[in-house]
């Protein structure tokens, strides 16, 4: 009975992944685009060259929007990760070693989810995956160096 469990579940992952992408993507984006722009919330939002809060903004929209489209996941995911990971030391933790008492589960939950995504990637229904099959189409094999320098010279 378990084992058919899993099976079953096993063969949701890939839409579980870009599910959980897009949307700890778009949850990010909205960070983002509070303190860029003040939408949706105005009160939030960081005046023009701002230490951190106005880089943090850019950090967060232009990688919310890669993890969104599932391109160079892995990278962007990192970057974020160590985003939230700085804002949880810098911002949160002089306030309280725990994070519900200094304001923080918000960037612990990011950078973990984002961590997450490093290991994981962007899965099956991202763009990462076709821009493997794009990049291998008209790639040439890898084979070994040898091989590869006989092909050279004919």
């Amino acid at each position: 009975m378990a084992h058919n469990l899993e099976a079953r579940l096993n063969s949701y992952y890939p839409i579980a992944l870009t599910v959980f992408r897009v949307v700890i993507g778009l949850l990010f984006l909205c960070q983002g685009l509070t303190k860029l722009f003040g939408w949706p919330d105005a009160a939030h939002k960081a005046a023009v060259g701002e230490w951190p809060y106005y880089y943090a903004g850019w950090i967060e929209l232009v990688t919310s929007l890669l993890i969104i489209a599932g391109l160079f996941t892995r990278p962007a995911a990192f970057i974020a990760c160590g985003e939230m990971a700085f804002a949880y030391f810098t911002q949160h933790l002089p306030h309280g070693f725990f994070p519900i008492t200094n304001g923080g589960e918000l960037a612990v939950m990011f950078c973990f989810a984002f961590l997450l995504l490093v290991f994981a990637g962007g899965g099956t229904y991202a763009l990462d995956a076709r821009r493997g099959r794009w990049r291998s189409a008209g790639a040439p094999r890898r084979t070994g160096w040898r091989r590869n320098r006989r092909l050279l010279r004919r």
